[in-house]
């Protein structure tokens, strides 16, 4: 069995839109693209998400902005070793184009997305990391389809945008297993699923 991770750069309020560029993603308005810059260090990549073998699970339009970028960076560079490993893993992408997927190691998941990856989530491999790719996302979060939750949670509100969680979510229950704070102050959390939602009341009697 692989563990499918849900990674993510998110705000206080909950936004995941354009983190990386103010060109990244301007749909609906958006205006604040390039919102994790300020609050970037050297030390806050995921605490070691891509340092194992990983395959990454990305919506088209997430793929084709890392496709446009990540190629393109040395291996010198600034999250260069990062490059490295995106170009170098697996890449299963929603889309209904498998003939465009020019980025090496690329393969289409098909039209039933949800299925081909709970077969891939049944078969050995490596760990299964979406980035990005909000509603791709939100399909998987109302499959039940996460496993694990890895959020950098930025110390900022962008008040509208695209949301990690959408009303289609389903009602679960996840288990902190390790958080840190980096200098810049975002917080870096780690949960895994923890079962179904566990409700009481704090009601006498």
């Amino acid at each position: 069995m692989r563990t499918l991770i849900a990674a993510a750069m998110v705000s206080l309020d909950g936004i995941i839109q354009a983190p990386g560029g103010p060109d990244e993603d301007r749909s609906g308005g958006f205006a604040h693209g390039g919102w994790v810059w300020p609050y970037a260090d050297d030390d806050e990549a995921m605490d070691g998400l891509f340092a194992d073998p990983f395959a990454l699970v990305l919506g088209r339009r997430t793929y084709d902005i890392f496709a446009g970028y990540w190629p393109h960076v040395p291996s010198d560079a600034p999250h260069g070793h990062i490059a490295d490993a995106f170009n170098a893993a697996t890449k299963h992408v929603a889309t209904h184009h498998a003939d465009t997927l020019d980025w090496a190691h690329s393969h289409a998941l098909g039209a039933d997305v949800v299925a081909a990856l709970r077969r891939l989530k049944r078969d050995d491999g490596p760990d299964l990391v979406t980035q990005g790719s909000s509603d791709l996302l939100h399909q998987l979060l109302a499959t039940d389809l996460v496993d694990e939750l890895r959020l950098l949670v930025y110390p900022v509100l962008l008040g509208r945008g695209k949301r990690l969680f959408d009303d289609g979510t389903q009602a679960s229950a996840f288990r902190l297993m390790a958080s840190r704070t980096t200098q810049a102050g975002v917080l870096v959390a780690r949960y895994v699923r923890d079962g179904d939602v566990r409700t009481g009341s704090f009601a006498a009697g």
